[in-house]
C-alpha cells in the first residue's frame, strides 16, 4: 500500500507539473501575462487538493494497519470465541422452522419443502417434493429416514454444524473491520474432505458487532484436491449464513457449489441450497 501511495503521489505531481507547464505556455501566447497569475493560483489549489486526497488515503491506510496489531488480533479472536459459544449455547431443538431444499447434480434437479416441529411426536414432515404434494408413502419414508438420522447423530433439528471444528481458531487473522462488521480469515481442516484437502481450503467469517454473532462463513479451495480415490475437486465454495433472534443464533442458509471429476471420466457439477425460515421458539 505504501508503494501504491508513493506511485499515486508521484503520478499526481507529474500530472500537475505537466498541467502547469501547458497552461502557462497557452496563457502566455493567448491571454497575456496578466492572466497567468490566475492560472497559477488555480494550479496551486489543484495541487493542494491532490495532496490532500493522498494524505487522506495514507491516514486511512495507517488506521487500518493499526488494527492488525497483536492486541487487536487477540481482541478479535475473543469476540469470535464468544460468538461460537453463543451458537453452541442456542438450543436449536427448541425451534420450529420450515426448510426449503434444492439440489442440482449434473442437471438432475430435486427440491423439497420440509417442516420441523420439535414439540410434535413426529417432528419432521415432508410438505412438498419436486413441486408436488408428496404421497403418504413418501411422507412415511421421509419421516423414517429423519428418525434414523437423528438417532445416529443423537441430535435433532439443524444442530449438526460444529463451528469449533469448522473454524481453526489458532489460525484466525484479521482481514478488515468497520463499525458494523469484523472479517477474519482462517484455515479449514475437514476430515470428511480427506487428508489431501489439508492446506488447500481457506475460510472467512463475518462477525456482526452490534448483536455479537457470526453472520456469515465462506469456505473456498485454493488448489485442487482429492477427497477420495479417483475423485478430484477443482472448485468448491461453501457458504453458511446465520441470523440472531432474541440472543439465539440460528442457521439461515447453507449453499454449496462443487465441480470436479470422478473415476477420471465422470463430471462432478453439483449445487445445493438449504434455506431455513419461519423460526418459532417452542417452550414446551
Amino acid at each position: 500500500m505504501e508503494c501504491l501511495l508513493s506511485f499515486v503521489g508521484s503520478r499526481a505531481s507529474l500530472l500537475i507539473s505537466l498541467l502547469f507547464h501547458v497552461r502557462t505556455n497557452t496563457v502566455r501566447s493567448q491571454l497575456g501575462i496578466n492572466n497567468l497569475k490566475v492560472i497559477k493560483m488555480k494550479t496551486y489549489y489543484l495541487k493542494i487538493s491532490c495532496l490532500f486526497v493522498i494524505c487522506v488515503i495514507a491516514t486511512f491506510t495507517s488506521l487500518h494497519a493499526a488494527e492488525n496489531t497483536p492486541e487487536q488480533l487477540t481482541t478479535a479472536k475473543e469476540k469470535v470465541n464468544k460468538a461460537i459459544i453463543k451458537f453452541e449455547m442456542t438450543d436449536k431443538a427448541r425451534w420450529s422452522y420450515r426448510l426449503s431444499r434444492y439440489e442440482d447434480e449434473e442437471g438432475d434437479i430435486t427440491s423439497s419443502i420440509e417442516q420441523y416441529s420439535p414439540h410434535l411426536t413426529e417432528p419432521w414432515l415432508l410438505k412438498q417434493l419436486n413441486g408436488e404434494h408428496p404421497t403418504d408413502k413418501q411422507i412415511k419414508q421421509f419421516a423414517d429416514k429423519k428418525h434414523a438420522q437423528n438417532n445416529t447423530n443423537n441430535e435433532g433439528g439443524n444442530s449438526r454444524l460444529k463451528l469449533r471444528k469448522l473454524i481453526n481458531e489458532d489460525s484466525l487473522s484479521l482481514v478488515s473491520t468497520n463499525e458494523q462488521h469484523l472479517v477474519m480469515a482462517f484455515d479449514v481442516n475437514l476430515k470428511k474432505l480427506g487428508k489431501d484437502s489439508i492446506g488447500k481450503l481457506k475460510g472467512e467469517l463475518t462477525y456482526q458487532k452490534e448483536k455479537q454473532f457470526i453472520e456469515k462463513i465462506s469456505i473456498r479451495n485454493r488448489e485442487e484436491f482429492s477427497p477420495m480415490f479417483t475423485a478430484n475437486i477443482t472448485d468448491l465454495a461453501i457458504t453458511f449464513t446465520f441470523l440472531e433472534i432474541n440472543g439465539a443464533v440460528l442457521i439461515k442458509q447453507n449453499e454449496m457449489k462443487m465441480k470436479g471429476s470422478f473415476a477420471y471420466f465422470t463430471e462432478i457439477n453439483e449445487t445445493s441450497l438449504d434455506e431455513f425460515e419461519g423460526y418459532e421458539y417452542q417452550s414446551n
